[in-house]
């Protein structure tokens, strides 16, 4: 394998790197992951607008009518970069080839934690402030059907109950629930009528992938970067989330100039720049299939 300016993740890299991004981020464990093309694509999603008609024998048959609704996947780039000792060039290529490992290993958790960021708040990662590339494409934009608990959540069971009824109300299914750690320590203090631990799994800090039947992911990322308050998103992630990426993810060595902006010439500095991009795109395709669960800050 040989490593050179402007080279491409193999495939076996790309694979690991996907495998480790659904392993970290809620969204890529929960929902349907799919290859994307460059330029993007659409995602329909149809709505039949009456029920069935019984027809009798010579009957007139009536119009049942359909709405169609498209939902644009584009893909956006994102990015990570990082400055290593130029003594990187002149090492063996087994230990390139482990550098390369290491470092894909650590772009994954970063692209895990981004996708989720970036889909469920609308930030940029780098920043944590509003994308406005990613614009209204987030949970925190497009859902509107929230329930809104005190601080301190007493009583975290009855909303998501009362999150699943609107989502039920809005004729959406329940396939996964993401919740913030702190939501997930609420439901494991939570007793039953007669005292007892109403979600004994969750003792002990124990995160478990589903409760009472329903897929769980326990991330940070559900309230990380958003000033909403946000602890539970819960809906249809199978049917009324996608998300994908572009195959080709770009790897480069560059040895010369301040690809980083730093003000640090690479040459000056004894350094090289190792950096990878990758394409990634998401919809929401039915934003009333989902609810939102939040704390109050005061």
């Amino acid at each position: 394998m040989t490593l050179s300016r402007g080279s491409l993740f193999d495939p076996t890299l790309v694979t690991d790197l996907v495998n480790k991004v659904t392993g970290k981020s809620s969204l890529a464990r929960l929902s349907t992951q799919k290859p994307i093309p460059f330029n993007g694509e659409k995602e329909f999603t149809f709505t039949m607008d009456s029920e069935i008609d019984v027809v009798a024998e010579n009957g007139k048959k009536s119009h049942g009518g359909i709405s169609l609704a498209p939902r644009k996947i584009v893909p956006l780039k994102i990015e990570y970069g990082a400055r290593v000792s130029d003594e990187f060039m002149y090492a063996a290529e087994d230990e390139k080839i482990n550098i390369l490992k290491a470092f894909n290993d650590g772009f994954a958790k970063k692209v895990a934690r981004g996708i989720d960021l970036m889909a469920f708040h609308g930030v940029n990662p780098r920043t944590g402030t509003a994308s406005t590339v990613i614009s209204t494409n987030n949970f925190d934009s497009a859902v509107t059907q929230k329930v809104a608990m005190a601080k301190g959540m007493a009583n975290p069971n009855d909303a998501v109950e009362d999150a699943i009824a609107m989502v039920g109300g809005s004729d959406g299914e329940i396939t996964g629930m993401a919740i913030n750690p702190s939501f997930r320590a609420a439901l494991s203090k939570q007793k039953d009528q007669q005292g007892n631990p109403m979600f004994p799994e969750l003792a002990w800090g124990n995160a478990p992938a589903t409760i009472k039947g329903l897929a769980v992911d326990v991330n940070k990322t559900v309230s990380d970067m958003t000033t909403a308050g946000d602890r539970v998103i819960v809906g249809n992630f199978a049917e009324s989330f996608k998300w994908g990426y572009a195959k080709n993810v770009p790897f480069e060595i560059i040895q010369f100039g301040d690809p980083d902006n730093s003000g640090f010439d690479l040459k000056g500095y004894n350094q090289v720049y190792l950096r990878s991009e990758m394409y990634l795109g998401w919809a929401i395709l039915e934003p009333t299939h989902f609810a939102i669960i939040t704390e109050a800050t005061e």
